[in-house]
C-alpha cells in the first residue's frame, strides 16, 4: 500500500471507531461501502470487491467490539447469560453467511447489502423500537435467533446490532443493556465469519497480495489500529452530544451509502 491509501484507512478506521462507540453501531455499515469505493479505485478485480470489502469489515470487528465491551462490563451493563445463549447459533449463523456471500456474484452480494443498510438506516431514523412484549425464549430459540443474527451479520459484514438489539428490547431486555450485550456479541460475530471468509476464500483464484482468503490485510491492519483508538473517545462524546439527533444525520449518510452499493450492483 502507499501513503495516500495508509492515510485514507487511518481516516476511514478513525471515523468507523468513533461512529461505533458514538451511536453504539458496528463498522460495517460504514465500512463496506467505502472500502468497496477504495478496492475499485484500486483497480481490485471486480468480482472480488465486494466480497473482500465485506470479509474485511468483518475482520475489523475483532478489534473494535474488545474495545467496546471493556467499557460496557465496567458499568455492569452486559449481560453474559444472554451472550452464553446466543453463542452457539452465532458462531454456525456466522460461518454460514460468508459460504452464502461466497455462492453470490459481486451485483447480488451489493444488492442485498444495499436493501439491508436501507432497512437499517430506516430503523435508525425512525428510531423504532418494538413493543417489549415476552420474555426471551429457551435454548433452542435463543440459539435459533443467534443463527439468523449470524448469517445476516456474516453476509453484510456487520456486527448484528441492526437485528440482535429490537430483538433483546422486544423481549424485555433494557436498551442499555441489549446494547451493551450486543457489543459482547460482535467477537463470536466476527471470529466466526473471518474464519469461514479466510476458508472459502482461500483457493479464490485472481485475489490481490495481501489477502487471506477474502481479507485484505493491509487494510484491516491500519483500520483496525486506528478503530480500537478512537472507539473510546466515541463512547465518551456520546454523554456530551445529542445522540438521537446525531443517528438522524447518521441515517440519511448510510441512505446515501447503500444507493452507491445499489448503484454498484446494477451499472
Amino acid at each position: 500500500m502507499d501513503l495516500t491509501l495508509i492515510g485514507i484507512l487511518l481516516v476511514l478506521g478513525a471515523a468507523v471507531g468513533f461512529a461505533a462507540g458514538l451511536l453504539g453501531i458496528g463498522g460495517g455499515m460504514l465500512l463496506v461501502p467505502f472500502m468497496t469505493m477504495i478496492l475499485t479505485a484500486k483497480a481490485f478485480p471486480t468480482e472480488h470487491i465486494v466480497h473482500m470489502a465485506i470479509a474485511t469489515s468483518l475482520a475489523t470487528i475483532m478489534f473494535t467490539s474488545i474495545s467496546s465491551v471493556r467499557a460496557h462490563h465496567a458499568r455492569g451493563a452486559v449481560i453474559w447469560r444472554i451472550v452464553k445463549l446466543f453463542t452457539p447459533g452465532i458462531l454456525i449463523g456466522s460461518w454460514i453467511g460468508p459460504w452464502i456471500g461466497a455462492q453470490m456474484n459481486s451485483a447480488a452480494l451489493a444488492t442485498f447489502f444495499g436493501l439491508f443498510v436501507t432497512f437499517s438506516a430506516t430503523q435508525m431514523l425512525f428510531d423504532r423500537k418494538p413493543a417489549a412484549s415476552r420474555d426471551l425464549p429457551g435454548p433452542a430459540g435463543m440459539t435459533a435467533a443467534g443463527g439468523t443474527i449470524g448469517v445476516l451479520s456474516g453476509l453484510v459484514g456487520a456486527g448484528g446490532g441492526f437485528v440482535s438489539v429490537p430483538f433483546m428490547t422486544w423481549c424485555n431486555v433494557k436498551i442499555h443493556n441489549a446494547v451493551a450485550t450486543s457489543a459482547a456479541l460482535g467477537f463470536p460475530i466476527a471470529f466466526a465469519g473471518t474464519l469461514s471468509n479466510i476458508f472459502f476464500g482461500l483457493n479464490v483464484p485472481n485475489l490481490p497480495a495481501g489477502s487471506l482468503g477474502y481479507i485484505y490485510l493491509p487494510a484491516l491492519l491500519v483500520i483496525a489500529i486506528a478503530s480500537v483508538s478512537t472507539a473510546p473517545l466515541g463512547a465518551r462524546t456520546a454523554h456530551a452530544l445529542p445522540v438521537k439527533s446525531l443517528k438522524k444525520v447518521f441515517a440519511f449518510m448510510l441512505y446515501a451509502l447503500a444507493a452507491y452499493m445499489l448503484y454498484k450492483a446494477f451499472r
